[in-house]
C-alpha cells in the first residue's frame, strides 16, 4: 500500500485535529516503510530527577505509530489506541531531542500494529521501545 498522506498533509491534520498537543511533535520523515517524529523535551516534559517522563515518552511513541498509520489510510481522526506495552530502557537526555522511528507490522482492516524506537538524539541505544494497537474505524458509506 502506497503513501496517502505525506509530511505536510501530516502535519496540517495534526494542527487541525490536535491543536492541544500538535506543537510539540514535528514530523522528520515519512516513507512507506517508516515514520520519524522529533519532540523538543521542555520543563513540562520532565520529572524530578532531571530525564523525561514516562507519559511524554509515550505520548511520543503513540503519536508516532497514529501518523504512521495515518499516512497509509488517509485522515481518520477517529483510530484509536487499543493496546501499547512499552518499556523504558535507559534515561533519556533532558536537554536532547527526542527521536521516535515508527514501522507499522500489521494494516489491517480494522486493526493495526505497530512499533516504535525512541532515542535521545546523538545517543546510539534507544532510550524506549513500544508496540501500539489501533483500532481503525470502518468506512463510511
Amino acid at each position: 500500500m502506497s503513501l496517502m498522506m505525506n509530511k505536510a498533509g501530516l502535519t496540517a491534520f495534526l494542527q487541525k485535529s490536535f491543536p492541544q498537543v500538535a506543537d510539540d511533535f514535528q514530523i522528520d520523515t515519512v516513507l512507506e516503510t517508516e515514520l520519524s517524529v522529533c519532540l523538543t523535551p521542555q520543563d513540562r516534559h520532565l520529572r524530578p530527577g532531571g530525564t523525561v517522563s514516562g507519559p511524554t515518552l509515550f505520548g511520543l511513541a503513540d503519536v508516532s505509530i497514529y501518523l504512521a498509520i495515518l499516512s497509509r489510510i488517509g485522515p481518520k481522526a477517529l483510530a484509536v489506541t487499543t493496546n501499547c506495552s512499552i518499556d523504558f530502557m535507559r534515561k533519556p537526555a533532558a536537554d536532547r531531542d527526542l527521536i521516535a522511528v515508527a514501522r507499522l507490522l500489521k494494516l489491517g482492516r480494522v486493526l493495526a500494529v505497530g512499533d516504535t524506537m525512541i532515542y535521545s538524539d546523538g545517543m546510539p541505544d534507544p532510550v524506549a521501545r513500544a508496540t501500539l494497537t489501533y483500532s481503525i474505524p470502518p468506512k463510511q458509506a
